[in-house]
């Protein structure tokens, strides 16, 4: 593992904006509460709806208890400083915590751009459909989502670790993400900077290059509708899954892909922010519950009880 003489990292965070600081903790709450109910209800829904047991479904199953531990991995841990006090990690918490982050993390890549293709395959070729996106054809994508996000993740978390750190413990950031470790690094790091520039580059522009096509593919069927109202809704859902796409990947490659002379670490904070807070509470808000298919089922579900009646006036 890391070599020094200390044993423990000591978290900056947003400790440079006193001013503001308790403002963050609180929008970083509600941001982390609304992604968990937002995801779980997402989750029970659709275990618990016969009519939601799709390929769509399942991917959005998928991305939502992603989204949980993601959140979860990046929030908590900032969450649980503030409230102690504590802003210090072990050398042992510190590598899990950015081993979890970077594994989460690819693995999100990867899924969003296969579930851009299943709706590419369910608007382009609807007749083929069943069949391209059978059973056992998702659970193998979903499977491949998260082997290739946990590999990579190893691959880079591994290649951190051998390295000899200077005699600075303190993170400018608020959890253990790697490109900060880095800076604590005086040895060469060209070689991890090179397997984190093929790893990126396979993780972020393929795949949001790979939505991009299904959806100019998407877009280009619309346009053959001939209901106005149709094509308008059609249009509203695809501008709204692109503005999460675009937030998501477009934060992540402008920290990953960023010429190494740009310096940028408190700006670099704020774009975890975005794509570990507030992405994956838009997600099944996007997603899913604008769906009127999704709205039915969580009405019948909460309808049972009768102390959820100002829940159920929300999805109307």
């Amino acid at each position: 593992m890391f070599q020094a003489n200390w044993t423990d990292f000591f978290f900056l965070g947003f400790s440079h904006y006193p001013k503001v600081e308790a403002i963050i903790f609180v929008l970083c709450l509600l941001m982390y509460l609304i992604t968990l109910l937002g995801n779980i209800i997402l989750i029970s829904i659709t275990i618990l709806d016969s009519h939601l047991h799709t390929p769509m479904y399942f991917f959005l199953s998928n991305l939502s208890f992603l989204d949980i531990w993601y959140t979860s991995s990046a929030l908590t841990p900032m969450l649980a400083n503030f409230v102690l006090g504590k802003n210090t990690i072990s050398f042992s918490g510190c590598a899990t915590q950015m081993y979890f982050s970077l594994a989460l993390g690819s693995t999100e890549c990867v899924l969003l751009s296969m579930m851009a293709y299943d709706r590419y395959v369910a608007i382009c070729n609807p007749l083929r459909y069943p069949n391209i996106m059978n059973r056992r054809v998702c659970v193998q994508i979903a499977a491949g989502s998260w082997v290739t996000g946990c590999l990579t993740a190893l691959v880079e978390t591994m290649s951190v670790l051998p390295l000899s750190l200077c005699g600075n413990s303190s993170i400018n950031h608020f959890t253990c993400e790697i490109l900060a470790v880095l800076k604590l690094v005086c040895v060469d790091t060209s070689m991890v900077q090179l397997i984190m520039l093929v790893i990126s580059v396979l993780l972020l522009p393929m795949p949001m290059l790979l939505i991009c096509i299904s959806y100019v593919f998407i877009l280009s069927n619309i346009l053959r509708i001939s209901s106005v109202d149709s094509r308008s809704k059609a249009f509203s859902t695809c501008a709204a899954h692109l503005t999460v796409v675009v937030l998501f990947y477009g934060t992540a490659l402008s920290m990953y892909l960023k010429p190494s002379a740009v310096e940028s670490q408190e700006i670099d904070k704020f774009m975890a922010l975005v794509y570990a807070g507030l992405s994956p509470m838009l997600n099944p808000i996007i997603y899913s519950l604008r769906n009127k298919e999704v709205k039915v089922a969580v009405k019948k579900l909460l309808i049972r009880n009768p102390f959820n009646t100002v829940l159920i006036s929300i999805f109307k």
